[in-house]
C-alpha cells in the first residue's frame, strides 16, 4: 500500500483516515458536502484526486480531494491558491479538469476576468495552469486560453485522442453547442489554424421531460472501438434545477457524433432522493470496470443552511456503469441510494 500524506479529512460518512486494504462497500454521497463539476483522474501515485468548481467558507478557487480508493476521500484544500493576474478580482473558477502528460499536471478551468461586468463581449473564459503534482500548486499560464461573451466557455475537458494523436479539447455551455478544438504542442495553447467544431447542439424546449435546451459538462472515454461523450442538461441547480446526463457516441474523436433514440440516451436522471444528477467523469477500475463520477443535489439537504441559495449543494455521488447494446447507462438510469459493491482497486 502506498502511504498517504496526513492532511484534514472531509467530514461526512466517508471521512475515515484510508486503511490497508480497499473498501468492500460503499454509499452514496461519497463526499458529503459541497463538491460541484467534478473531474476525476489516477496520479502517477496510483491514487485517484477529484477536482470541483469554487466552493466553501471562506472561497477555495479550485477544490481537490485524494481517495486510495474512490469511496474515501480527504480535502485536500485549494487547487490553485494564487488567482491568476487577469481574474485576481473576480471569483468565478468554475469546471476543472486535470490531464496528465510527461510528467506534467495540466489544469483547465473556467474564470471569470477582470472587466467591467457590463462588457458582453467578456464573459467566462478558459484557461490552464501546470504542476508538477496531482494536488498543485498549480500556477496559471498566465492568460486566458480563449475569451467571449457570457458563459459558453466552460466545463474542459482536455483529451488526447489514440487514432490521430491529437490533442483536443472539448468545453461548452451559454445555450451553444458543445465543441471541440485542437490543442497545441505546449497544451496552453490552440493549434496555429485551428477552429472549433461543433458537436453537440441544444435543443430549444419547454417540455420538462427533455434535458437538452442547454448541454454542457462534457467528458470522453474511448471503449471499444468508439468514442463516447458524455454531457449534461439542462439547468444545474437553483429553484428549478432539473439536470441529467446523456451520452452519444461517435467512431472518430471529432464526430459526427450518434444519439441514442429518446430516452434511451440518457445514462442518470433524477431520483425521489437525489435531485438534478450531472456534470460527470467517468473513471475504470483495476478490475476494469467504468465508474460514473457526478454530482446531485440530496432533496434531504438541498442547502448548506438559510442563507444560501435552494438546491446550491451539490454532494459527489458515484455509480457503475452498465454497458447495454454498446450504450453506458446507471442501473435504473438513476443514483443508488442503498450500499453498493465498491470499485476494485489493487495496491
Amino acid at each position: 500500500m502506498r502511504n498517504l500524506t496526513a492532511v484534514p479529512a472531509i467530514s461526512g460518512s466517508h471521512a475515515a483516515a484510508p486503511q490497508s486494504r480497499t473498501a468492500l462497500h460503499y454509499c452514496n454521497p461519497v463526499i458529503d458536502r459541497d463538491f460541484p463539476d467534478p473531474a476525476i483522474i489516477r496520479a502517477d501515485d496510483g491514487l485517484f484526486y477529484v477536482y470541483a468548481t469554487q466552493s466553501g467558507e471562506p472561497w477555495v478557487n479550485i477544490q481537490v480531494a485524494r481517495s486510495i480508493d474512490l469511496v474515501t476521500w480527504e480535502l485536500l484544500g485549494d487547487a490553485l491558491p494564487s488567482k491568476p493576474a487577469w481574474a485576481s478580482r473576480t471569483q468565478d473558477f468554475w469546471a476543472p479538469a486535470v490531464f496528465q502528460a510527461d510528467g506534467t499536471y495540466y489544469l483547465y478551468y473556467s474564470a471569470k476576468p477582470d472587466i467591467a461586468l457590463d462588457d458582453p463581449a467578456h464573459g467566462l473564459c478558459l484557461a490552464v495552469a501546470t504542476s508538477s503534482s496531482p494536488a498543485g500548486p498549480f500556477v496559471d499560464s498566465g492568460r486566458p486560453l480563449m475569451a467571449g461573451g457570457g458563459f459558453v466557455n466552460i466545463d474542459p475537458c482536455a483529451f488526447d485522442d489514440p487514432e490521430s494523436g491529437k490533442r483536443l479539447l472539448y468545453w461548452g455551455s451559454g445555450f451553444g453547442a458543445i465543441k471541440v478544438q485542437e490543442l497545441a504542442e505546449d497544451r496552453i495553447s490552440f493549434m496555429a489554424g485551428s477552429s472549433p467544431t461543433d458537436l453537440i447542439e441544444p435543443i430549444p424546449t419547454d417540455d420538462l421531460t427533455e434535458y437538452q435546451r442547454l448541454v454542457e459538462g462534457v467528458w470522453v472515454v474511448r471503449r471499444n472501438g468508439f468514442y463516447y461523450l458524455f454531457y449534461s442538461g439542462a439547468n444545474c441547480c437553483g429553484p428549478d434545477a432539473h439536470y441529467a446526463v446523456m451520452v452519444a457516441r461517435s467512431t472518430r474523436a471529432t464526430g459526427p457524433f450518434e444519439l441514442r433514440p429518446r430516452p434511451l440516451h440518457l445514462v442518470v436522471e433524477a431520483s425521489e432522493r437525489w435531485l438534478a444528477p450531472g456534470h460527470n467523469t467517468v473513471i475504470q477500475d483495476d478490475a476494469g470496470d467504468d465508474w460514473i463520477v457526478y454530482h446531485a443535489i440530496d432533496r434531504l439537504r438541498p442547502q448548506e443552511s438559510d442563507a444560501h441559495h435552494v438546491n446550491s449543494r451539490r454532494v459527489l455521488l458515484m455509480d457503475r456503469l452498465e454497458w447495454r447494446d454498446g450504450w453506458p447507462e446507471v442501473a435504473g438510469k438513476v443514483p443508488s441510494a442503498t450500499p453498493q459493491t465498491a470499485p476494485v482497486v489493487n495496491f
